[in-house]
C-alpha cells in the first residue's frame, strides 16, 4: 500500500491511499475483456460486474468505470454534461479521475485522449486513437416494446427485430412521422440494433464509420458495448419516412454566432429566448476564430 500511495502522492493524488484510478486492478481486467469482447462483436451488450462508486447510480458510474479502467497518467482527460465542460457533474467526475491517476485534464477536444460524456458527441471530428465514453441510462433498446430481459436475449440471438419496425410504423400512423427523438435506436454493422445513449438524433450520423472508438456504460444495468472505427451504423429508417435530424434554421448561437451545431434554448432575464451551442468548447472556439472541422462524415 505504501508504493500505491507514493505514487498518488508524486502525481499530486488527494486520495492517497486508493488504487490507481480508485478501482481494483481485478475489476479494471474485466471491463477491459469486456471492451474487447464488444470491440470483436460490435453493437452486443457485454454483461460486467459493476462496482459500487463514489457517485449515485444514475451519474455516470457506467462511463466512469470504463474511464478509471483504460485510463493512464499520461492520458489527458476531457468530461463533458449534455456538451458542457462546466456542469456539476462534469467538473467532479474530471476531478475524481484527475486526482486518482495524475491524468491531465482538459476541455479541448482535440487536445484529449479520453472524453467521457453524458449524452452528447462532440461538434468536432474526432480521431483516430481517441476514445469517447459515453454514460448509458438503459442499454436495452427493446426495453419499450419487450419488458423481458430472457425474451429480449432471444430477440438479439435470433435477429427478430420486427416487434421495434413495428413500433415504429405504429409512431407514423399515429403522429405522421418517427417522433423517438434521443435515444433513436440504430442497426451497427449491419447486425444488432443498438441504443446509442440518450444522445440526440443531430449526433447519429456520426457514429457512422467514425476514427475514433466509441464505448457505451451502463453502470446500473451492468452491461458494456462498443463501436469500434470505421463500423457502418445505421438509424432504423423507412424508405418512404427516412430519418432526419433537429432542424436549427435561422438560428444561431447567441455566444458565438455558430450554426453548423445542435442548439439548446434557454430562457432570458426578459422573458424570451435564446439558442446557445451545447458543445462549449466548440462555441468557445468559433469565438476566437478558430477553423474547426465539424464534418464527420466523408
Amino acid at each position: 500500500m505504501s508504493s500505491v500511495s507514493t505514487l498518488l502522492e508524486d502525481r499530486g493524488a488527494a486520495f492517497a491511499g486508493y488504487s490507481f484510478a480508485f478501482l481494483d486492478d481485478m475489476a479494471k481486467r474485466e471491463i477491459r475483456r469486456a471492451i474487447l469482447k464488444g470491440v470483436a462483436i460490435p453493437g452486443h451488450q457485454v454483461p460486467f460486474g459493476s462496482r459500487e462508486m463514489p457517485i449515485a447510480r444514475g451519474w455516470g458510474t457506467g462511463g466512469l468505470q470504463l474511464t478509471l479502467a483504460l485510463v493512464g497518467g499520461s492520458d489527458v482527460i476531457k468530461v463533458i454534461d449534455q456538451g458542457d465542460d462546466a456542469s456539476v457533474n462534469a467538473v467532479n467526475l474530471r476531478r475524481l479521475i484527475a486526482k486518482t491517476t495524475g491524468a491531465t485534464e482538459t476541455l479541448d477536444t482535440a487536445a484529449a485522449t479520453l472524453i467521457q460524456t453524458r449524452h452528447r458527441i462532440p461538434e468536432e471530428v474526432m480521431r483516430e486513437g481517441q476514445v469517447l465514453i459515453l454514460q448509458v441510462p438503459i442499454p436495452e433498446p427493446l426495453r419499450l416494446v419487450e419488458r423481458s430481459v430472457a425474451a429480449a436475449r432471444s430477440m438479439h440471438a435470433e435477429m427478430d427485430y420486427s416487434r421495434m419496425w413495428l413500433a415504429l410504423y405504429e409512431d407514423i400512423v399515429r403522429r405522421g412521422e418517427v417522433s423517438a427523438g434521443a435515444g433513436y435506436p440504430v442497426m451497427v454493422n449491419g447486425r444488432f440494433v443498438m441504443a446509442p445513449s440518450p444522445i440526440p438524433r443531430w449526433d447519429i450520423p456520426k457514429l457512422d464509420n467514425a476514427r475514433c472508438l466509441f464505448l457505451f456504460g451502463a453502470g446500473r444495468e451492468k452491461r458494456i458495448y462498443v463501436v469500434p472505427p470505421f463500423t457502418k451504423v445505421e438509424p432504423l429508417e423507412f424508405d418512404d419516412y427516412p430519418f432526419d435530424t433537429e432542424h436549427f434554421d435561422g438560428k444561431e448561437c447567441a455566444l458565438s454566432g455558430a450554426t453548423n451545431a445542435y442548439l439548446v434554448e434557454s430562457p432570458t432575464e426578459d422573458g424570451g429566448s435564446r439558442w446557445t451551442a451545447s458543445d462549449t468548447n466548440y462555441a468557445d472556439k468559433v469565438l476566437a476564430g478558430q477553423e474547426v472541422d465539424t464534418q464527420w462524415k466523408r
